[in-house]
């Protein structure tokens, strides 16, 4: 397949969070070979672990050039969104079906990166991690299998991504999804976000807003709504705005 100098996949960034099968890794990036997408992250893993696994037929090259962190903050720092699966209800986090959270994907500026994080093989996305991201997403299925391996998951994600930006055409081109998006601000880098996020929270703490007994509960919805706000700069200068003003003049009361 031919690619185009501005290909938009290539603001696609598959990253792997503490991946435990060096197959599956193969296979991952076997499935973005098949879809056209290039930039993988591996989190919790060196590159001299992740050899040249037989799964990863025709992809090996992008094992090679794939980046490695140590945590899930670094690898996600210069993104703009962040899409997680998961195959869990969780209960203090929003979870759009696949097809909405592609779809939504599309409504971001052509020059806003975007990381697609999958979680470990057995035991997924923690509630921190999932707290790193913007938005999440699950794949449906028909059996009671607890949920897709993990490259099978990476593989229908990014196959939907790859059916949308094709539109039927046999080369990438220009998305009818981008159009009127050009003027619109990107968000802010994930580490701004999650700073400013991390601010509001401590001046929730210091007026007893969050306190011990609802501390895990109410962060967690927080980062969720704060997250789906994508925030970009302008967002950031109101919200500290608005928490700074409440944190000098409000009065200091624990909610009922």
């Amino acid at each position: 397949m031919v690619r185009k100098q501005h290909d938009p996949r290539d603001r696609f960034v598959v990253i792997l969070a503490r991946p435990e099968s060096v197959e599956n890794i193969g296979l991952a990036a076997r499935a973005m070979k098949n879809t056209g997408f290039g930039n993988l992250r591996i989190v919790g893993r060196s590159k001299v672990e992740i050899a040249c696994p037989r799964t990863a037929v025709h992809a090996k090259d992008i094992l090679r050039e794939a980046s490695f962190y140590a945590d899930l903050a670094s690898a996600t720092a210069d993104l703009n969104v962040v899409f997680a699966s998961t195959a869990k209800p969780r209960q203090n986090f929003f979870v759009l079906p696949l097809d909405e959270a592609v779809s939504k994907m599309f409504t971001f500026p052509p020059d806003a990166r975007i990381g697609l994080l999958f979680g470990n093989e057995r035991t997924g996305l923690t509630s921190a991690e999932l707290a790193s991201s913007n938005f999440r997403w699950t794949i449906p299925q028909a059996s009671r299998q607890p949920s897709y391996n993990l490259a099978a998951a990476v593989l229908i994600t990014l196959f939907e991504v790859f059916r949308r930006l094709t539109m039927g055409e046999e080369i990438i081109g220009p998305s009818p999804f981008f159009a009127g998006r050009e003027g619109h601000e990107i968000p802010l880098p994930r580490s701004d976000q999650e700073q400013c996020i991390r601010l509001i929270l401590q001046k929730l703490e210091e007026r007893e807003f969050i306190h011990p007994t609802n501390r895990c509960h109410t962060t967690q919805m927080l980062h969720d709504l704060l997250g789906r706000l994508a925030m970009t700069d302008r967002d950031r200068k109101l919200l500290l705005a608005v928490f700074s003003h409440a944190g000098e003049n409000g009065e200091r009361k624990r909610p009922a």
